[in-house]
């Protein structure tokens, strides 16, 4: 699938601001509003990712700034109120930095978003270096793929794959990012994994299946005898008077 993004490689921010530790919390503000983004990575003296500053752990200082903290002064709000009273990156940060390597897939990150509930996610190297950041937006992108394409994409790594020789009996048409699989099979066990075959194809939005296996011959009933038996349990027909005689 060349040039289909698949990894983070594909559509991280390559080019991206971070923090020493000792950067001032204005400093931090002024950095923000300049490249217009809402949490910056903080690395050590060899480029390694140590935490992240985000605007909530600036705000922090906002919201318990004014001394009356109500309810808030509860024991559980301790690290709040730690972030509140710091003024360098190195204290405001969140760490350890929750990172991704470079070949992560698009699926994993986005998972990875989801269950912690975080917006971004710096991308590393092997050793730890800080190579770009990818965010849920740089995630979409995915979607917006020709649906053409992903069309293509389908066919190659679901039909040819899973029927071979088969697979001129499935059609596979696209709209919009949703998938329509269309056909017979001769192999109806095959038809639950070539849905999801088409569903990990990057750009797929969903997949309707309407594959189905070879026709069904009618079966002949069990009850009824066959012809050769029929023929054979007969009863012997009594004798007439045009019979042999003795």
């Amino acid at each position: 699938m060349s040039g289909t993004p698949t990894v983070v490689n594909d559509v991280m921010t390559r080019r991206v601001v971070a923090l020493r530790t000792g950067a001032a919390f204005k400093e931090i503000v002024r950095t923000m509003r300049a490249w217009q983004v809402g949490a910056l990575p903080v690395l050590d003296a060899s480029g390694g990712v140590l935490g992240i500053v985000s605007e909530a752990d600036l705000l922090a200082k906002e919201a318990y700034g004014e001394g009356d903290i109500g309810r808030y002064g509860q024991a559980r709000r301790s690290a709040d109120l730690r972030t509140a009273e710091a003024v360098t990156a190195g204290d405001l940060m969140s760490s350890p930095a929750l990172t991704v390597p470079s070949g992560t897939s698009l699926a994993h990150a986005a998972r990875v978003m989801a269950r912690n509930r975080v917006k971004r996610l710096p991308v590393v190297a092997d050793d730890g270096a800080l190579l770009g950041i990818v965010s849920r937006s740089d995630l979409l992108k995915v979607f917006l793929r020709a649906d053409d394409d992903i069309a293509a994409d389908v066919r190659r790594e679901a039909v040819l794959r899973l029927f071979g020789a088969h697979a001129g009996t499935v059609s596979v048409s696209v709209r919009e990012g949703v998938v329509r699989l269309g056909g017979r099979v001769d192999e109806p066990a095959l038809i639950p994994l070539a849905v999801r075959l088409a569903r990990s194809v990057p750009g797929v939005v969903n997949v309707e299946c309407a594959l189905t296996g070879p026709p069904r011959r009618p079966d002949l009933d069990p009850d009824l005898p066959d012809a050769g038996d029929d023929a054979r349990n007969a009863p012997e027909p009594p004798a007439g008077r045009g019979g042999r005689g003795r």
